[in-house]
């Protein structure tokens, strides 16, 4: 009877810091990110095998590789991410690994870092190894951004690791996670309030975010200035939730959202600006571009009563909205006999 691992690890929304996470970034000014993690998940199914294979399988793109653990592993642009997270761990027996994500990579929900985690996680509960947030986190980060030189920061891999709401901080010696003990009724009042907006298409967050971390690295221009703001902001949009300021933490997230377009004006573009201005016209609170940008999704702090009306406006412009729940769990991995 064959007994499968499984795994999965939940997206995250980003509200405030995103960019002050990126090691360029911190070792010189210090980092901070506020992000939670919802209901949205990349799923891993691992098999063990009889032979020395390994086929990786992603049913959202209906690609397939396969390879032989006997010979290198062939990095030639097909599932090279999770053929890396398998050499990481040293895999000496054959594996059917099946890979599914409820958003796409690109979508600034990082499903990229999102898939690394829960990956690594059903590996290490394959090997019977236990390994702590922190250190799956930066496994997660070695693999993405050293191995496979993915330019990045490090907030997606310790928001999937840990799950919750989390206060992020980057130290040029450290890193340190202080989860949000949020009160039910500002939580769900949060929730309430938020909507999630695809603008349609996706990007690649790597050129947007060497562009950033070059313009940020010129003293000339306005990216350090709004990279500070953001890291700022991270602090203040924690002490709001705390205390269950939801409007006044809507309206805060507005402010995050010009800080990002000043740390990096790609961030956006004609069409995500027509939403968002749409958005705020219509009488939403504020919002914000998730991710590295240029593309994904937009995050939006409504009043309840117009929530239909701004989804019916931003729908006519070719929006498509998504509901979401927040989630208090990080990765998961269980095993089970069910095909």
């Amino acid at each position: 009877m064959t007994r499968y691992v499984r795994s999965k690890a939940p997206l995250r929304l980003s509200f405030a810091g995103g960019g002050s996470d990126i090691e360029a970034v911190f070792k010189q000014i210090g980092g901070a990110v506020l992000v939670a993690t919802i209901n949205k998940y990349s799923y891993v199914s691992i098999a063990p095998r009889e032979d020395h294979q390994i086929r990786i399988r992603s049913l959202d793109f209906n690609l397939e590789t396969e390879y032989s653990l006997a010979g290198e592993t062939p990095y030639d642009g097909v599932l090279d991410l999770a053929k890396a997270c398998v050499a990481e761990m040293g895999i000496k027996q054959g594996l059917d690994i099946s890979l599914q994500t409820e958003a796409p990579p690109g979508s600034g929900l990082g499903s990229s870092s999102s898939m690394t985690i829960a990956l690594l996680a059903g590996l290490h509960t394959l090997l019977h190894r236990h390994m702590d947030p922190y250190d799956l986190a930066e496994q997660a980060f070695a693999v993405e951004r050293v191995k496979m030189k993915i330019s990045g920061g490090r907030q997606d891999q310790y928001a999937c690791a840990f799950g919750g709401f989390n206060l992020v901080e980057f130290h040029s010696d450290n890193i340190e996670v202080t989860p949000l003990r949020l009160r039910p009724d500002a939580l769900n009042d949060l929730e309430s309030h938020c909507m999630l907006c695809f603008t349609g298409r996706t990007r690649l967050s790597a050129n947007l975010i060497d562009k950033q971390v070059a313009a940020f690295q010129d003293p000339a221009g306005t990216s350090r200035a709004g990279t500070e703001k953001l890291k700022d902001l991270a602090y203040e949009a924690k002490n709001l939730l705390l205390r269950g300021k939801i409007t006044e933490f809507g309206h805060l997230i507005h402010e995050a959202h010009l800080a990002k377009k000043k740390m990096n004006p790609l961030v956006t573009d004609e069409f995500i600006d027509s939403l968002y201005d749409e958005a705020r016209k219509l009488g939403a609170f504020g919002g914000k571009i998730l991710g590295a940008g240029g593309g994904g999704y937009l995050m939006f702090f409504v009043p309840i009563e117009i929530k239909q009306k701004i989804r019916e406006k931003l729908e006519e412009m070719g929006g498509v909205f998504t509901s979401f729940g927040f989630c208090p769990e990080g990765v998961q991995t269980w095993t089970s006999v069910c095909p």
